[in-house]
């Protein structure tokens, strides 16, 4: 953890594209760091979706398992800190969501 999906409205996905590109392995990082997992616990997608010219450009959705240290105001921080990352990459409007799984029933094979 984290999982981290990134929805691009498809007019603006060519766009930024390489910008966005450029900056996952920082955004990894930073990530890692923020939330004390290593590198390879992470999972990234860049995804082009159709949306609606109201929304944000860039929707960062991410999953993160439930520790204690990772309270609302330091998974906020995260929140923060992944949107300025984007926004200064791309130049678009980010929103970021964040939602903590239920360690009893969440399952990966890798």
């Amino acid at each position: 953890m984290p999982n981290v999906k990134i929805f691009v409205d498809e007019t603006r996905f060519r766009a930024v594209q390489e910008d966005l590109a450029s900056i996952l392995p920082d955004l990894r990082t930073q990530l890692c760091e923020a939330l004390s997992v290593d590198l390879a616990a992470t999972q990234f997608a860049v995804i082009p979706v159709v949306g609606l010219p109201d929304q944000p450009a860039i929707n960062v959705e991410m999953h993160v398992l439930p520790r204690p240290e990772r309270t609302r105001e330091a998974v906020l921080a995260v929140a923060k800190k992944t949107r300025d990352s984007v926004h200064k990459a791309t130049g678009q409007h980010v929103a970021v969501r964040i939602a903590t799984l239920d360690a009893e029933t969440y399952v990966a094979l890798k």
